[in-house]
């Protein structure tokens, strides 16, 4: 069997949420339970740090993943969706899963996927639990895929559970307020286990006290811990100052990873590292900016406000809702360019209107999408924009429209790829 082989039986006999929607979304952990049973029980067979949240959440991971790399640890990354390559959802070190271990794994188990029928997420928790066993990683950082109680990864006990935010998002299978959200969330919490929030917000955080005092498991409020002070431009890099409430310090911090929105996290990977030290996991303060500095080297981190060009500034971002896109413009409103060209599509399913509504209405668009069933067409994209004030032109193929932006600005200009992960990972420049 070939890689191409091996991926192929992976997409076509298993759904995939990120290509069909929510009908792939199984709310049941069986089969991921019964997967691991069939395969010797290898997400037992390590320590891990489990990660849920509607923004910020793969950011954080791959934040904690680099701490942890920077430390001296041999750290795991599961993480999803991938931009260009499967492999990329399991790493050790930062590096991809080989190509070779996807054949084996399917080769092998080829017959047991196919009696238990599993999502292409239950296959794929399950592969990456068993890499890591295999590899024999100290500790391995793994990200929720939907909401948290019924999401596959939610078979692990960990040293520690993050909950980086709660927003509207995934709400066909999530619920529609955000306390139903952030009950699903919750679910990562485990008894005793401690849990860091790393937002407050008056509709969830009695929602998150309530689960806590359930399963007795310690919960720190990361804003409580720590707060940024300011944050600015310092060559390649963000330069964060943030105050330590338990010592009263500032501490400065030098961030690879673009874009404002970044200072949103800091508070609760912190919070984070500070219960990993707790339970004597020797990770020094060097450790901690290190990897802070080098999360994109060390992880291979890719569409975090990612320059593809200086000069008109192009840049693409996978912030695909409502509360990322606040933050998206927000950043871009400080370039105070002359015009703004923005290279959008989106995925089905969305609460679109909340999002379009956002956007300035004197300001450039081409609506695109991406070549996934999910993708909504970008007439229909067009034709909802323009309900609401939105003009453009409509170039069905994302690397098609982005060129034409790019020819189009000015030097004084910024151009913007986003609006979906899937958009942003068929850019050639990424």
């Amino acid at each position: 069997m070939t890689y191409a082989e091996a991926i192929a039986f992976l997409y076509q006999q298993l759904p995939m949420y990120q290509q069909v929607g929510s009908s792939a979304y199984k709310k049941d952990l069986t089969n991921t339970r019964l997967l691991l049973q069939k395969l010797g029980q290898p997400h037992l067979r390590f320590p891990t740090v489990h990660i849920a949240g509607t923004n910020g959440k793969g950011s954080s991971a791959h934040s904690l993943a680099a701490i942890l790399q920077s430390a001296g640890y041999r750290t795991g990354l599961y993480t999803s969706p991938h931009l260009k390559s499967f492999t990329e959802r399991i790493r050790l070190d930062g590096t991809p899963l080989a190509e070779s271990h996807v054949v084996t794994f399917v080769e092998q188990y080829h017959s047991l996927m196919q009696s238990v029928r599993p999502s292409f997420f239950e296959m794929t928790v399950a592969m990456a639990f068993y890499y890591f066993a295999q590899q024999e990683v100290d500790i391995a950082i793994v990200e929720v895929g939907l909401g948290g109680r019924l999401d596959s990864t939610n078979v692990i006990n960990p040293e520690v559970g993050l909950i980086t935010n709660i927003g509207y998002d995934h709400m066909e299978m999530l619920g529609d307020t955000l306390s139903q959200i952030a009950f699903e969330k919750a679910g990562i919490i485990k008894p005793k286990i401690p849990i860091v929030i790393g937002q407050k917000h008056v509709e969830t955080t009695e929602v998150f006290r309530q689960v806590a005092r359930e399963r007795k498991a310690p919960l720190y409020f990361a804003e409580e811990q720590y707060t940024v002070e300011s944050i600015e431009d310092v060559l390649a890099k963000q330069r964060v100052t943030v105050r330590d409430y338990q010592s009263n310090q500032l501490l400065t911090i030098d961030l690879s990873l673009r874009g404002r929105y970044q200072a949103l996290n800091i508070a609760g990977i912190l919070t984070t590292v500070d219960r990993l030290r707790e339970q004597e996991w020797k990770i020094s303060w060097a450790n901690v900016k290190a990897g802070l500095a080098n999360v994109v080297a060390l992880t291979g981190l890719r569409g975090r406000w990612q320059v593809l060009n200086q000069q008109p500034l192009c840049l693409a971002d996978t912030g695909h809702n409502k509360e990322a896109w606040e933050e998206i413009l927000e950043q871009l409103r400080a370039y105070k360019a002359d015009q703004y060209h923005f290279v959008l599509g989106v995925t089905q399913g969305k609460d679109l209107e909340s999002l379009l509504s956002l956007l300035p209405t004197d300001e450039n668009y081409y609506f695109c999408q991406a070549h996934v069933p999910r993708a909504m067409p970008a007439q229909e994209l067009a034709a909802k924009a323009k309900h609401l004030g939105l003009q453009g032109e409509v170039i069905e193929d994302v690397q098609q429209a982005y060129e034409q932006a790019r020819q189009r600005a000015k030097a004084n200009d910024v151009v913007f790829v986003g609006g979906s992960s899937f958009v942003v990972a068929e850019l050639h420049d990424l």
